[in-house]
């Protein structure tokens, strides 16, 4: 990497409260916890933000010193496309990753998109997520989201046919997908999917527990199934072939944005369609799954949405229209 000077790094960690107490199937948070990486080099600073989660046995502590462990090999001129060798895909490598796109598009002058050989990114159209809740609190949710246009459901196994027939009724013309985080059992699937078909849901993320997502192959699939904590890198797609029908690309799974470019074409190449998602975090954290999600056939990128403020400057969303990232945010 040229640089006129030496490069530096700096990690930060910040916590975001949540507008609301958010709830999955394995337990709810109220704050958003991340990880900043800044790499500068005197002249340009380039920024990366990350979300250690511990469904993958990561926490601040262990990826803050991971990515302060790199300092001295960013100093003596460490790149990015080293990152891939020198780093486990996941949330530290993720922060390091955006960092390194953020401040080559700053030194080059140019969009990170076209750094990617991609077009000039497009708006798009986001889930918006309703937490894990009673059938009743998740209607009068999806009530007062009823502009949105396509809402993802939070679902835990017990009472989900419930809580979705009453966001149905709520919000007869949205769109509606869910996601179950590994918390059904095979008679779960086998009971609630042909019921989830006829009330209108588009897509289940990973209904089954990773370890236990092999009797995908053999339940039926009226409704496409997506794999979330079953895929993390390219190196995943042979396992999934026949169980999934869909892969949600995160960068903090990935371990960044070019891990997640040639997941995305790779998976499309064999068929497999395409959602990008994220963990819960700032506009920071969504900039540069932007780029991953132009083609992808659902986009999740919502996690601002959930935040009671986020960073200024920010992404713009209109609604649930979400703009492609300024260079003051990143990119």
């Amino acid at each position: 990497m040229a640089a006129t000077t030496r490069p530096r790094l700096k990690v930060t960690r910040e916590s975001w409260p949540l507008a609301e107490l958010f709830r999955i199937s394995r337990g709810s948070r109220k704050n958003a916890d991340v990880v900043v990486a800044e790499i500068t080099d005197g002249h340009h600073v380039g920024r990366g933000e990350c979300v250690p989660y511990s469904r993958y046995g990561e926490t601040t502590d262990r990826v803050v010193a991971a990515i302060e462990a790199m300092a001295s090999a960013i100093a003596n001129g460490f790149e990015r496309s080293e990152l891939q060798h020198a780093m486990s895909p996941g949330a530290a490598r993720n922060a390091l990753d955006a960092a390194f796109w953020d401040l080559e598009a700053k030194r080059a002058g140019v969009s990170a998109a076209s750094l990617a050989g991609l077009g000039v990114p497009s708006p798009l159209t986001t889930a918006y997520t309703l937490s894990l809740d009673t059938p009743e609190r998740m209607a009068a949710a999806a009530t007062a989201a009823h502009r949105r246009p396509l809402l993802k459901l939070k679902l835990a196994g017990a009472g989900d046919l419930e809580r979705v027939r009453a966001v149905r009724e709520a919000v007869p013309d949205a769109r509606l997908i869910i996601d179950a985080n590994e918390g059904w059992t095979e008679r779960d699937y086998r009971q609630l999917v042909p019921r989830l078909a006829e009330l209108g849901v588009e897509l289940i993320e990973q209904p089954l527990p990773e370890a236990a997502d092999a009797a995908l192959a053999n339940l039926p699939h009226p409704i496409p199934v997506c794999a979330d904590e079953s895929c993390h890198t390219h190196a995943d797609l042979d396992r999934l072939a026949g169980r999934y029908d869909a892969i949600n690309i995160k960068l903090d799974k990935t371990g960044g944005l070019t891990e997640a470019l040639a997941l995305a074409e790779t998976a499309a190449a064999r068929g497999f369609k395409i959602m990008v998602g994220c963990m819960i975090g700032t506009s920071l954290a969504m900039a540069p799954a932007v780029l991953v999600a132009q083609k992808a056939g659902f986009v999740d990128l919502d996690g601002p949405l959930l935040l009671a403020f986020d960073r200024d400057p920010g992404l713009r969303y209109d609604g649930s229209t979400l703009y492609p990232p300024e260079p003051a945010l990143w990119g």
